[in-house]
């Protein structure tokens, strides 16, 4: 049977293909009988799956993170996609290329690395220049923020995401700071690169996107900082010390980027570059989810179905675009 992609699933479609599993769960019906609820996913997009009527030596078969094969029919189940499988069956990492898994930035990664360090090069200061070298120099850092996703789901969660997220906020920033000049570039373009840093830590990609262990307890703000003080104790080991009033407005931008107490920021922006910086990643980041949100629609229709998210607590999008 030719392989299907998650992305091109319709209702009533018969499967027997391998998926990579995740968060599988043993549950119970209202009646007590058991079901699995889990993810499947491939490198296009992820789905829910149920196994009804099943049994706890078959949730045991089936790997926390890792790949099965299913055989399965698809359905809509309250306008989304899924999946209803009646035969589930390990298969080993071993067999199987996990980059067909993974999703993926549609970018070319090597092209968006170039386009950034060429806004890198335009900072002034040299304080500010030497900190941001020292972590382009970090070839090991640098490789891992290429790859890694910019979230687990929320937005752009794929290979490259990071890259791609942090880019765009440069262009965007590129784009509005003629606009402002009482506000200082150097300050804004260091902390739209180093924002997110972090996620090459807090985050998990080598089989599925999950959060690290240190992820979970401290995350990308806090972890953030503490990349950027190392960074500033190495430069003060070459003879180069930090001024510290800089020093606090970089990390300022890195602990106030997300806006909000409510959205996890330690502290609100304080600064007219930490409002900027956090702003443009609000915009570009609930641009990004829309984006997959209307792309990814199961239904043929103007509008998806609900979508939980922080864009708006909950809300449909209208998809249908104004032709030429």
């Amino acid at each position: 049977m030719e392989r299907v992609f998650i992305k091109d699933l319709k209702a009533g479609m018969d499967l027997d293909q391998i998926f990579l599993v995740t968060q599988p769960v043993l549950r119970s019906t209202s009646r007590g009988d058991l079901y699995i609820a889990m993810f499947l996913s491939d490198k296009t997009g992820k789905v829910n799956c149920r196994v009804w009527n099943a049994t706890e030596d078959l949730y045991n078969q089936i790997p926390k993170e890792g790949f099965i094969r299913v055989r399965a029919k698809t359905e809509l189940y309250q306008g989304s996609m899924q999946i209803v499988a009646n035969g589930v069956f390990p298969v080993d990492q071993r067999d199987v290329k996990i980059m067909d898994f993974l999703p993926r930035t549609e970018y070319n990664i090597t092209e968006m690395f170039e386009e950034l360090k060429g806004f890198l090069s335009k900072i002034k200061h040299p304080h500010i220049k030497a900190l941001i070298d020292e972590f382009l120099t970090d070839k090991d850092l640098m490789k891992q923020f290429c790859i890694a996703p910019a979230a687990v789901k929320m937005h752009h969660g794929y290979l490259g995401g990071l890259l791609e997220h942090t880019l765009s906020m440069m262009r965007s920033a590129n784009a509005l700071l003629p606009l402002y000049p009482n506000v200082q570039a150097d300050i804004v373009i260091a902390g739209i690169f180093l924002h997110d840093m972090a996620k090459t830590e807090e985050l998990s990609y080598e089989l599925a996107f999950s959060y690290t262990r240190t992820g979970q307890l401290l995350g990308h703000i806090i972890q953030g900082t503490i990349m950027v003080d190392q960074k500033a104790d190495m430069l003060l080991d070459k003879g180069i010390e930090m001024d510290k009033e800089i020093l606090d407005q970089i990390q300022h931008i890195l602990v106030a980027h997300h806006g909000k107490y409510e959205f996890g920021s330690p502290k609100l922006p304080a600064t007219p570059e930490a409002i900027f910086v956090s702003y443009i990643d609000d915009l570009d980041a609930k641009l990004n989810f829309i984006d997959g949100a209307i792309e990814n629609e199961a239904q043929d229709d103007e509008w998806t179905v609900w979508k939980p998210s922080n864009v708006n607590p909950g809300t449909r999008f209208y998809r249908k675009k104004i032709e030429d």
